[in-house]
């Protein structure tokens, strides 16, 4: 089936699956945005604290699933990129890497007697994760569209061109706007997660008001992330693999490719409508729909940032070094090999949903948590 298609359809192919994963873990982030907002939708309650806790210590391992398979996948089928990024930013992939390994563990001795750094200690921890984690993931993905300094040379061997390995990307302004967006928007969709997940007037009333104070920094933001891509210089090639500055590139590709631009804004108009849902209508399940949202939404945008002739990871000291779909995939045999192994994608989504269904099929109530038979994160 995989042998009829080109070399060139195979590379599409793997880049809309990582978009399709990177679309579900940014919506699975909705754990590291509840992390942020313990106390403010806990007003303080210490057993109120410890649901929240529990409601998303019980999700926070598909995240890790779907963090897991969407590297694998990304290693297996760009590995230019892999041994580029992973090799020479790995301060800034080092220290978002720090984030999540510090939630894994504050998860595991929060509720553990006698621990001696204490519980405080854990939920910084927990709330690090959330912030500093998510922010740097949401810069380092913002280099796609504002570029990084590197070189690869004749034999694909790639040279980092700053001594902070990747930290740089933190001195261009703009690229805070994507990182913060992110932010906001998994504490949205946090707070739209403990509203579904859990039993209990005062964490509804609460995650509401929570939803309000965000929803307007995110749009703001993310408003600005738009006008900054759709109107800068973006990075094309042409057919002999020549990269090029193109005008309003990002703008252009969701015109030239529909079906990405369609998915993005019918994502974008999901989140709105489930935000709406949730504040003014008070409905309890828009989680739902602000998930399908998220994933549309981000999966367009890596669609954008990969496809029709737009070098996805561009360097900005060497511009013929930057990377494509095309001159940064594996071998013809190793993305034909592998298509048949991402046929398991499905049944993996499959895992999750029914995970997710058997964990939620009945609220989280504060009797529960209380029951001294119930394991508390």
């Amino acid at each position: 089936m995989f042998e009829q298609l080109s070399f060139l359809q195979l590379q599409q192919y793997w880049w809309i699956i990582i978009s399709l994963l990177g679309g579900l873990f940014a919506f699975i982030m909705f754990v590291q945005g509840g992390q942020t907002i313990l106390g403010r939708v806990s007003g303080g309650d210490e057993v109120k604290k410890t649901m929240l806790v529990n409601s998303l210590g019980r999700k926070w391992e598909l995240g890790f699933t779907t963090l897991v398979l969407f590297g694998g996948a990304l290693f297996a089928a760009f590995p230019l990129f892999y041994a580029t990024s992973f090799g020479g930013a790995y301060w800034v992939w080092m220290a978002i890497l720090f984030c999540f390994i510090i939630q894994a563990v504050s998860y595991e001795y929060r509720k553990k007697p006698d621990n001696f750094l204490g519980q405080k200690v854990y939920e910084t921890f927990l709330y690090i994760n959330g912030s500093l984690g998510v922010i740097l993931l949401g810069i380092a993905i913002s280099t796609f569209f504002s570029g990084s300094l590197f070189t690869v040379d004749s034999n694909n061997f790639s040279h980092w061109q700053h001594a902070l390995r990747g930290l740089e990307a933190l001195f261009n302004p703009y690229n805070y706007l994507l990182g913060f967006a992110l932010f906001f928007l998994v504490r949205i969709a946090g707070a739209m997660y403990f509203i579904n997940n859990i039993d209990d007037r005062v964490i509804r009333e609460n995650a509401v008001g929570s939803i309000k104070k965000d929803v307007v920094p995110f749009l703001v933001l993310f408003l600005g992330f738009l006008a900054w891509i759709f109107v800068k210089e973006g990075f094309a090639y042409d057919g002999r693999g020549t990269v090029v500055m193109e005008a309003n590139k990002y703008f252009w590709n969701f015109i030239e490719m529909p079906v990405a631009g369609a998915m993005f804004v019918i994502g974008v108009l999901m989140v709105i409508y489930a935000v709406y849902n949730t504040v003014v209508k008070k409905k309890s399940c828009c989680i739902k729909t602000e998930g399908v949202g998220i994933v549309l939404t981000v999966m367009a945008l890596f669609l954008n940032v990969g496809l029709n002739n737009t070098a996805y990871y561009p360097s900005v000291y060497d511009l013929q070094s930057s990377l494509t779909i095309e001159n940064s995939s594996g071998s013809e045999y190793t993305l034909t090999a592998m298509s048949y192994v991402s046929l398991m994608v499905p049944f993996v989504l499959a895992y999750i949903a029914y995970v997710w269904y058997a964990m939620d099929r009945v609220k989280m109530t504060q009797e529960e948590i209380e029951d001294p038979e119930t394991h508390n994160y």
